[in-house]
């Protein structure tokens, strides 16, 4: 062992690991000290209360320590594929142990063999199996007098790399403990909330002492993570406000008043006022707003977006709207077009769809600093865009961009007033933790003769209940989304294309306009096609996810969703709420037979609730935070041991903690290890300011 071990030094230089084990520690993300002593457990064994063979349940995952009493490697019928099975015993029952093309298990479990099985139990041919189980031979050394000694930590694994032998490596490491590696949470704020010191809390996370002594060392390890990222927050916030000198928006100017009480051609709800309110209190200081805003599917965003916008336009200035598609690009620039034309408004469309001379003559309108506003996709963030007097920035379905790019967006002005807009509800738990910095407005209530869609399961896209209902729908002028998973179809995934899709429906329906759009079509026939849909030239509209944000075609009354099992909870909920917009009963079908437990609870989750922060919660537990607000590349809530929905209630207390903390010490200059833990791990990824 190293004598100057440091946090940073290269695994490799352990004794034992060397450059061959170092590159299969990689493969577990580990490079350095740190990264082993925080790579956990990923569940624990008790050897010594392990299930006895005749106890084991099928259809359940369970452990059992026995003998191999006799194993043998059979070859199939087909090429290449050879099964290894194994008869274990514990001395009271038998069971077998099924491998699919494992090699060399013969020499590693030969006759004779102790180990510790662990896997999916089954019950085939009346004999009880675990299938493809984990296994790790026992040594004498760990047993006293054939009993198992102690609860064993079961790590992540890859190849070539021995449970026993990593065992041994980490607690190596914990004896050899990082001098640099110190605690970042404050001592007062441990002795606050009764937290022990971080070394003890790492060692009963690999080798607990008990059930009590572990889930102290969790909720301190815990408890760090979440606090660590809501210090950074909390100074990201802090410094926004102080640093920063927005330019106010005037709220009661002309153009403002003359949309809301003469173009407006409804009137917005209790919900939609007062999160106008909120803007307008916001906005109308010289510190720049940064607020988040979420609202289910149709429950009018887009208006109190452009009302933002509008306000930047009487005060003088200019709007951008950046949406993440150009279909939903062209959509607003359309709708706004025609509703603020009139009024003399000036609205751009920048998208990469545009030729190159309406480009040009677009970033010349912009550049030269004429209030307006412009709508566009990604093409907003590009360098070639260059704004002279931004005032107003709006994020549209925020959840489809990476987090930091609204921070390119806005960049492009002089400390604009920031809006981000989502239609996927978030959890509060992942709103605090990827949004922190931001302040919330909630539109809860959806506009008066709207109603939740009715959602049911199919099995086959022959139903006949469906095809009679596409068939009245369309008869009374209704419109159809149809929406299929792939553009093309693939040996390796047996899915409906839409290509397919198209022609199948195209027979059955041949008197219906049945029209079908993707990405791969081109910008203006996309655009074209969505102008005969929403015209009813077509009724039925094949298409891939394209349609699912945004889309506002208010005869669409039925969303088919093809094999929805595939497809995430909040995408699910977006495209159904494509339909039902217009004051007319919506209906959305999930067709599809899920072969797969978190497949079934997903359409079981549709089918059961319409509200989208509970289905957002449900897509939380099912898929995590990563690919439900596209972060994961971003790292920021890649927890080691924190969970966003087991520990709500700590988010809570950890984001207090920081916040008060940063509220009496902005500079955390009497918390020194705390300041550079944060701008270590947090610092770019949050793009804070100053350095640690």
């Amino acid at each position: 062992m190293t004598e100057s071990l440091t946090r940073d030094s290269p695994v490799r230089y352990l004794k034992s690991v060397g450059p061959s084990r170092a590159s299969r520690l990689l493969r577990l993300g580990i490079r350095t000290i740190e990264d082993l002593l925080y790579l956990f457990p990923r569940r624990y064994e008790n050897r010594g209360d392990s299930s006895p063979v005749g106890s084991l349940e099928p259809g359940s995952f369970s452990s059992a320590i026995a003998t191999v009493v006799a194993i043998e490697r059979k070859p199939t019928r087909r090429k290449n594929l050879s099964i290894v099975t194994a008869l274990l015993s514990d001395g009271t029952s038998m069971a077998q142990a099924v491998w699919f093309n494992r090699k060399g298990l013969e020499k590693i479990l030969p006759s004779g063999t102790r180990a510790s099985f662990y896997g999916k139990v089954e019950k085939r041919g009346g004999i009880v199996q675990f299938s493809n189980p984990e296994f790790e031979v026992i040594g004498e050394e760990e047993s006293d007098g054939g009993n198992i000694l102690r609860i064993v930590p079961i790590y992540p694994g890859t190849e070539g790399i021995f449970q026993k032998w990593l065992r041994k490596l980490i607690e190596d490491a914990l004896a050899s403990f990082p001098e640099d590696l110190t605690d970042p949470v404050p001592p007062f704020i441990r002795r606050e909330k009764g937290l022990p010191e971080l070394k003890a809390s790492i060692r009963e996370m690999h080798f607990p002492s008990g059930r009590d002594q572990w889930a102290d060392a969790r909720k301190r390890l815990a408890f760090e993570e979440l606090f660590l990222l809501q210090t950074a927050l909390a100074l990201r916030k802090r410094n926004y406000a102080e640093d920063t000198k927005g330019s106010p928006l005037r709220w009661d100017g002309p153009l403002v008043k003359s949309f809301r009480e003469e173009i407006l051609p409804f009137r917005l709800t209790d919900s939609q006022e007062k999160v106008l309110r909120e803007m307008e209190n916001d906005s109308s200081r010289n510190i720049p707003m940064n607020r988040l805003l979420q609202g289910d599917v149709g429950s009018g965003k887009t208006v109190v977006a452009m009302m933002f916008v509008l306000a930047a336009v009487d005060s003088g200035f200019q709007g951008a709207i950046m949406a993440p598609t150009d279909i939903l690009a062209r959509q607003h620039f359309n709708g706004m077009s025609r509703l603020l034309s009139p009024m003399g408004v000036q609205v751009h469309l920048l998208s990469g769809t545009l030729s190159n001379s309406a480009r040009d003559n677009t970033l010349e309108m912009i550049s030269a600093g004429h209030p307006c506003i412009v709508v566009g996709t990604h093409a907003l963030i590009q360098k070639t865009v260059v704004f002279r007097h931004l005032a107003a920035v709006v994020v549209d379905e925020q959840h489809r961009f990476g987090v930091l790019q609204r921070g390119a967006l806005a960049g492009k002005g002089d400390h604009p007033h920031v809006l981000v807009m989502t239609a996927t509800p978030i959890p509060r738990t992942l709103t605090l933790s990827v949004y922190g910095d931001l302040s919330f407005s909630t539109i809860d209530e959806l506009p008066p003769g709207r109603t939740a869609p009715v959602t049911k399961h199919l099995r086959s896209s022959d139903d006949p209940r469906l095809l009679d209902l596409i068939r009245k729908e369309t008869e009374r002028g209704k419109r159809v989304y149809w929406v299929c998973p792939v553009i093309e179809e693939s040996d390796k995934l047996p899915l409906m294309p839409v290509v397919r899709r198209h022609q199948i429906l195209s027979r059955v329906f041949p008197e219906k306009g049945v029209g079908i759009l993707h990405g791969q079509i081109p910008g203006d026939a996309r655009e074209s096609t969505m102008e005969k849909f929403a015209g009813g030239e077509i009724s039925i509209l094949v298409s891939t996810t394209v349609v699912e944000v945004g889309l506002d075609v208010k005869e669409a009354t039925v969303m088919v969703v093809e094999d929805a099992h595939r497809f995430g909870l909040s995408q699910l909920h977006q495209l159904r709420g494509r339909v039902g917009r217009g004051g007319s009963r919506g209906y959305c079908f999930l067709l599809g037979s899920p072969a797969t437990a978190e497949g079934i609870a997903r359409i079981e989750a549709m089918c059961l609730s319409s509200d989208g922060f509970r289905i957002a919660e449900k897509d939380l537990a099912l898929r995590g935070p990563g690919q439900i607000c596209g972060i994961r590349q971003h790292g920021i809530t890649d927890f080691r041991v924190a969970d966003l929905l087991k520990d709500r209630k700590l988010l809570e207390e950890a984001r207090e903690k920081a916040f008060s903390l940063v509220e009496r010490d902005p500079e955390l200059s009497s918390c020194g290890e705390l300041r550079a833990e944060v701008f270590r791990k947090l610092g770019q990824k949050l793009q804070l300011a100053g350095t640690a």
